[in-house]
C-alpha cells in the first residue's frame, strides 16, 4: 500500500467512515462524498429517476480519541480480518447497501500507530487514476482510493488553572506592618487533653487506661494525647519581633503566565518511551 506524508499540509486523520442516504441523513460532523474525482455523481445506486441511494462519508473529529488505521474492501465470501469492523449505515428506510462487497475499517486509539488514513476518494471504474493514493478495489462501478500518511498525536496542552486569588490585587503597600507572631499555646494555659482521652476518663474514672483488664481502651488513644504544644524558648524572642516591610518588598509575585511557564511539562519523553517496541524474545 502506498504511503504519503503531506508535509506542510494541515491534514488530519480520518476517525470514522460510514454510509448515508443523503446530506439529510448524514450526521452533522461527517463529510459526504457527493461527487467522484471526474465530476460524476457518487451515488452507489445509479439509475433513471432513482429517489434513494447511499453515499460514502467520513469524519475527522478527534474528540473520541480514535483514528482509522486502515480501510479494506471485502466480498461476501471473505471473512473480516481481526481488529476490523464494518462501517455503520445512516440510511432511509427505502435505501439499502449491497452486501456483495462491504467496506471495513480498523479503528485504533490515537497515538498507537504511526500510519493512519488521511483521505478517501472515488472515481468511475477504469477512467481516472489518483496520484499518491492506493486503490482499494471496485464496488458498484466505483473505485475506492485511500491516502495514508504519518500522523503524530498533538502534544498535550497545559490546562488553564483557575486562580481564586487575583494576583494583580496584591500590593505591598498595606495599611501597616503585620501583627507580631505569638505562641499558639502560652505557658499559662493548661494542657488541653484530647476528646478521646477525656471520654475515656469520664466513662470510667476509677479504672486506669493501661490496666490489664481494659484492653479495648488502649487502642483508642495515641502517644501524643494530652501532650501540650509549646514553642522552644529560643524561638519565643523571634516571635515577638515585627516583620519589616522592607523584607517583604523582596518577595516577587509571579503572574499566572509565569506559573504556567515554570510548571509546564508535556510528558513528551514518557510518550516516546511508551512507543518504543520491546525486543522480541527468540
Amino acid at each position: 500500500m502506498s504511503m504519503y506524508d503531506p508535509s506542510g499540509a494541515s491534514s488530519r486523520p480520518i476517525t470514522a467512515v460510514a454510509w448515508a442516504s443523503n446530506s439529510t441523513t448524514c450526521p452533522s460532523h461527517f463529510n459526504l462524498i457527493g461527487q467522484t474525482e471526474d465530476g460524476g455523481s457518487a451515488n452507489f445506486i445509479r439509475g433513471f429517476a432513482m429517489k434513494s441511494g447511499y453515499f460514502l462519508c467520513y469524519t475527522k473529529d478527534l474528540s473520541g480519541g480514535m483514528v482509522v488505521a486502515d480501510v479494506q474492501l471485502k466480498s461476501d465470501k471473505e471473512s473480516i480480518p481481526p481488529g476490523y469492523c464494518y462501517i455503520p449505515e445512516y440510511l432511509e428506510p427505502k435505501a439499502s447497501v449491497t452486501k456483495k462487497k462491504r467496506i471495513c475499517v480498523q479503528i485504533v486509539p490515537v497515538g498507537s500507530v504511526a500510519m493512519v488514513v488521511l483521505d478517501l476518494k472515488l472515481t468511475a471504474k477504469n477512467k481516472t487514476m489518483v496520484q499518491q493514493y492506493t486503490c482499494l478495489g471496485d464496488m458498484n462501478g466505483f473505485v475506492v482510493w485511500c491516502l495514508k500518511g504519518q500522523f503524530s498525536s498533538p502534544a498535550p496542552q497545559a490546562k488553564p488553572r483557575s486562580v481564586s486569588l487575583d494576583l494583580r490585587s496584591l500590593s505591598l503597600d498595606g495599611p501597616g506592618p503585620p501583627l507580631p507572631l505569638t505562641p499558639s499555646n502560652p505557658h499559662n494555659i493548661p494542657p488541653k487533653v484530647s476528646r478521646r482521652r477525656s471520654k475515656l476518663d469520664m466513662s470510667k474514672p476509677t479504672e486506669g487506661v493501661y490496666d490489664s483488664g481494659n484492653h479495648s481502651n488502649i487502642y483508642g488513644i495515641t502517644a501524643m494525647d494530652g501532650v501540650p504544644f509549646t514553642l522552644h524558648p529560643k524561638f519565643e524572642a523571634q516571635s515577638n519581633t515585627k516583620v519589616s516591610v522592607i523584607t517583604l518588598s523582596d518577595i516577587r509575585i509571579k503572574s499566572v503566565q509565569d506559573i504556567e511557564n515554570e510548571y509546564n511539562y508535556t510528558f513528551a519523553v514518557e510518550e516516546q518511551a511508551a512507543k518504543r517496541l520491546r525486543p522480541s524474545v527468540s
